[in-house]
Formats: C-alpha cells, structure tokens, sequence
C-alpha cells in the first residue's frame, strides 16, 4: 500500500485524522464482535457515565516502521494488561487481552499508509480508550460502555532534536496513596492540567511529584516515569504503589540490566538523594526519554552533572538502544515486537 502524501519529516506530535478506527460496544453484560468504521465521532447522551463521573480509561502506543520495511508495534500485551487492571478499578467490564490485540492489529493495518516511514523520526501513535456511555445520574458505574481505537501519524515529541528539561518540585499531589495513580485514568490527568500549566506559567517544562502521605519521595510526573543514574552508572528509578507502571520504564531497565550490563534497582527514592545522582530522565511512550537538566525546588536548584547541554551518557546509551530494538536495528527479546501483517 502506497503511503499517504504527508510531510513525514515536518509532522508534529498532534493529533491528525486516519482513515478507520475500531469500535466495540458493551451491552446487557457482553462485548459485541467490534468493527472498523471510517466514522470518527462519538455521539453519548447528555447524562452519560463519563460526561457525569469521568468514567474513562485510555492507553498509548506507537506503530513503526522498521529497518526492514515491516510495519511493528511495541509490547501491545503489557498495554493490554495495563487496561485490564485499569478497568476493574473503576469497575469497568474487561476488554478481553486477545481482543486488544486483535483491535490494535485491525486498526494499524487498515491504516497501513498512514504508518511513516523507517528513518523519517516519525510514529503512528495508537490510543484505546473505553468509557461509559448509557445515562447514569446517580453515582455509580455505567451499565453500557464503548472501547475504541483511533491512530494518528505523530512526529518527535522533540523537534529539533532532544533539549534538556527543567522541571520544578510541585506543592500539587499527583495521586493518593491506594488511590488511582497506578492506573491509566482520565482522571489522573484531568487534575493535573492546573499543576502543569501553572509550570509553563512559571518557567519550567514539568513538575516533579512527590509522595502524598510523606512529600519525601520522589514519585513522577504527571505523565512520565523517573529514571536517574548514579555516578557509578547504577540505575535506579522510583518504586511506589502509586506511580504509573510505564511500559517505557520496564523496557529499559530490561535494556540496562540485559543489553548494557548495568546495575539496576527499583527502590524508593528519597527527594534529599536526587542531588547525589548523575543523570536523570523522564520516560514515557512519546519520548522514549527526555534528559532532565535542572530541578528546582521552592528556588533551591539541583543541575545534573550530565543533563544540562544534551543526554547523560548512560540515558544515551539506553535511548539508542531501546529505539533501535523498536526500529529493527537491534534484535529484540522474544515477544516485545508485534508485526502487523
């Protein structure tokens, strides 16, 4: 399939509308067969569950094209995972896994041209998502639901290469201990949209989280993972029931430990150790990882020995790596790569 006539080497990371999508609709107890649909809009009643109590629970992923010339995506079955476990906490019916695969799989291939091509820095981001859809005005979980996938062709989070963050210690909380910060909510987002445009108000790119209960350990921010290394290469990154399990972050502390040889710890991470570290990233789907040069706390700075005029030379090693396994340059662990076919 021929691809579509876009400037791959110009796109930005927003949204641009594909050809087809897929939906699967959940009534009297049961998911219906799904479909792929060129109809992009979504029509809810006034009263629906996730207009009233935000409902909703999304995932994110990238399809590329590889060295090779063959269309991949990346660990879909921990994305599948993570939407199981979102939706029983917010007491929504389970898309079953298989059928996430399958509904991603339909919708990038029935967008096959859409996918940019090997070497353009360019992605076919991938969002499922599953809301309430039937009135509900009391509170309480809604009776009908609606699972979809859309596709958009994004380019570098970063354009013009990777730039250095400044990030700020935030006084908001992300998310309460046995809260919802483990889940991938629309809620949790929601309520950080004050905390980060009054960082952009301020001056900074980002807000680094703290814990809730404590305020002594470092969390995340309000849509990416920590990743520091220390001086003697070790990597470390928060662990806490109320930090997103990043699909991203897994990955590469797997690369760390098995394709660099580095150390590698999960722990708890106290604020007062973030100036011993060396190098500090936030990792997500969208960046891979964007390198953090200073950290601001109420005026007080922190500037990472590595970080300040590009990548750390440990975040380097392991942003090459991982994007090279995502573009077939590097072989992968058995299971990471999907092929659309």
């Amino acid at each position: 399939m021929a691809k579509k006539n876009i400037d791959w080497a110009n796109l930005g990371f927003q949204y641009q509308m594909t050809a087809m999508r897929y939906v699967s609709d959940f009534k009297e107890g049961k998911w219906d067969e799904g479909r792929l649909t060129e109809d992009a809009n979504v029509v809810l009643n006034e009263c629906a569950g996730v207009l009233q109590y935000a409902q909703t629970i999304f995932e994110g992923l990238k399809a590329y094209t590889t060295e090779d010339g063959r269309i991949v995506t990346f660990r879909p079955d921990l994305n599948a995972d993570r939407m199981v476990d979102s939706a029983k906490r917010l007491e929504m019916p389970v898309f079953p896994k298989e059928r996430f695969l399958d509904a991603v799989h339909q919708t990038v291939a029935a967008n096959a041209d859409y996918v940019p091509p090997y070497g353009s820095g360019a992605s076919l981001y991938i969002r499922p998502y599953m809301f309430g859809t039937n009135p509900v005005i009391g509170v309480k979980p809604a009776d009908e639901y609606q699972f979809r996938v859309f596709t958009t062709p994004v380019g570098p989070y970063f354009k013009g290469g990777v730039r250095p963050l400044t990030i700020r210690v935030s006084d908001f909380d992300r998310a309460a201990p046995h809260g919802t910060g483990h889940i991938k909510a629309g809620l949790n987002y929601a309520m950080s949209m004050h905390a980060i445009v009054d960082a952009h108000v301020q001056g900074f790119d980002e807000n680094m989280y703290l814990d809730a209960a404590t305020r002594t350990n470092v969390e995340e921010t309000g849509g990416a993972n920590f990743l520091f290394v220390t001086k003697d290469h070790k990597v470390v990154t928060p662990k806490s029931g109320s930090i997103l399990p990043s699909i991203t972050r897994r990955s590469l502390l797997y690369v760390a430990k098995e394709y660099l040889g580095l150390e590698v710890e999960e722990r708890e991470v106290p604020f007062e150790e973030v100036k011993e570290f060396a190098e500090c990233g936030l990792c997500g789907t969208a960046a891979v990882i964007s390198p953090v040069g200073k950290i601001v706390d109420h005026g007080k700075e922190i500037c990472l020995p590595a970080g300040m005029e590009a990548m750390g030379p440990v975040t380097q090693k392991l942003y090459d790596t991982l994007t090279g396994i995502q573009m077939g340059r590097i072989e992968a662990p058995e299971g990471w790569i999907h092929v659309i076919e």
